[in-house]
């Protein structure tokens, strides 16, 4: 039985194919783990800047907190120093003329710290309204790197099913996220403003 010359050339066929395959998913493989590192590094690094955030939107809430304890406080001294001016006056009215100058020497001393108080009052209230920004503006840059984390995150997911199933639909699919999580990591890191406020809502 002589034999067919077209098995060798279908079997030729079927390496050659075996190997183009093989290659096709080496390519996707290592396309995938460059991916995956490159943005678990760059997760990483917008971590530490998130950490940082958060510590000084602690400390923001914080001054804001003291601020206003101390705003009441004085508002309460303020409060007192008039009534206690009020009650002085009153009782200077029916006091005999001998006694009039020690009155009003308290009155006075009385409506100087009333007046202390209050424009005490104002500076303490200007601190806790600064805090309170710095606080929003931190907060700001904070959602961009919460949003970047999320995108990011999602991006490796799909990464890792891009790795099982061999998909390239699903690489291209990954890229969509990675895209837009590295633009927010990148908008917290360098100030940039860029803040979706609808997404940020629905994930907060």
């Amino acid at each position: 039985m002589d034999p067919d010359p077209m098995q060798y050339v279908e079997e030729d066929d079927r390496k050659a194919s075996d190997k183009s395959a093989a290659d096709a998913r080496a390519r996707l493989n290592t396309w995938v783990a460059i991916s995956v590192a490159l943005l678990a590094t760059f997760m990483g690094i917008c971590k530490v800047k998130d950490d940082n955030i958060v510590q000084a939107m602690q400390q923001a809430q914080a001054d804001k907190i003291d601020n206003y304890s101390w705003y009441q406080a004085r508002n309460i001294r303020e409060e007192v120093a008039k009534a206690t001016v009020a009650q002085l006056t009153a009782q200077a009215a029916a006091a005999p003329p001998q006694a009039k100058p020690t009155f009003d020497a308290q009155i006075k001393t009385y409506e100087a710290i009333a007046q202390d108080q209050a424009e005490k009052k104002k500076i303490q209230q200007a601190a806790a309204d600064k805090a309170d920004q710095a606080y929003n503006e931190l907060n700001y840059h904070d959602d961009q790197f919460d949003l970047s984390d999320a995108m990011l995150a999602l991006a490796i997911s799909l990464l890792a099913v891009t790795a099982l199933t061999q998909k390239r639909w699903l690489f291209v699919l990954a890229m969509f996220p990675t895209v837009f999580g590295v633009i927010m990591g990148l908008a917290g890191l360098l100030g940039w403003h860029i803040h979706p406020d609808s997404l940020t809502k629905l994930l907060s």
